[in-house]
């Protein structure tokens, strides 16, 4: 059963870090299951704090991939209908994956392009905004990326810590 839950986890953990620039994975907490069960397995004694922590940290991250794109848009001059767009953009490349990857930049960006535009904001303004939209979400993708590569981290040295009962049968 451990080579089973072992075997998942690292699936879940290689899901997470593809998760973490597909639109429709959520990164980082796909790698927190990947964790989870890891430490279900009986070779590698519970750690609540750790499992809470990067649990809390997943969702954290998760939340801010919504948010910072927002956040960039703002930053680079844009008004609330430049975010609200913003928003739009990637809820629109969640929910209609047209695009595949390429949706998940180009979507925030047009929404942040589009809000500003009805705003009545100037194209340079607008493009401006829908910019700062762009540097967001790669801000957030990073961020994403670099969690899940920990959590692998984290995987790969408690398997090395505990090949032994792991791979005793």
């Amino acid at each position: 059963m451990d080579i089973a839950l072992l075997v998942l986890g690292f699936v879940f953990m290689l899901v997470g870090i593809l998760g973490s620039f597909l639109p429709v994975l959520p990164g980082p907490p796909i790698s927190w299951v990947g964790l989870l069960l890891l430490y279900l397995t009986k070779a590698v004694p519970d750690d609540w704090w750790v499992l809470g922590i990067t649990a809390a940290v997943a969702v954290l991250v998760f939340i801010l991939d919504y948010i910072i794109p927002a956040m960039g848009t703002k930053k680079f001059g844009g008004s609330k209908a430049g975010m609200i767009g913003t928003v739009i953009g990637l809820l629109v490349a969640i929910f209609f994956p047209v695009l595949g990857i390429f949706g998940i930049i180009i979507w925030p960006f047009v929404g942040a392009l589009v809000g500003e535009l009805i705003n009545k904001a100037d194209k340079k303004t607008a493009l401006k905004a829908a910019f700062g939209s762009f540097i967001g979400f790669l801000t957030g993708t990073f961020l994403k990326f670099m969690l899940a590569v920990i959590y692998l981290g984290i995987f790969v040295v408690k398997v090395w810590e505990y090949r032994t009962p792991l791979f005793t049968f």
